[in-house]
């Protein structure tokens, strides 16, 4: 099975420059958390086009990663114009993953 994460990689500079909604998902191909956790990242952010996913593969001394803090796989940074409003470690329902992209909206005044 592959996941789709894939080694060719935005800088840190790229991803602080977008706009909108980005999902951005740290993990491996061959990693078996991130296979188990596949079904709920899929199922959340299918529902969702208004949010942008890059999966990338992460590991040992690659910067994107490091720059992030990411410690474990799958890790889903969510950004707002480049900026981290939610994350998501290791997310086992899509719920979870619901909730962090309900934190990652703009609060909206009535």
């Amino acid at each position: 099975m592959t996941l789709g994460y894939l080694d060719d990689q935005p800088t840190r500079e790229e991803v602080d420059a977008t706009s909108g909604l980005v999902a951005l998902e740290f993990g491996q191909n061959w990693c078996g958390y991130c296979a188990a956790s596949a079904p709920a990242l899929d199922e959340a952010l299918g529902n969702r086009p208004d949010v942008k996913r890059i999966k990338v593969a992460d590991g040992k001394g690659l910067p994107l990663g490091r720059s992030f803090r990411v410690k474990l796989w799958p890790t889903m940074i969510l950004l707002r114009d480049g900026r981290e409003v939610a994350r998501v470690v290791r997310p086992e329902t899509s719920r979870e993953v619901d909730e962090a992209l309900d934190r990652a909206l703009p609060n909206v005044i009535d």
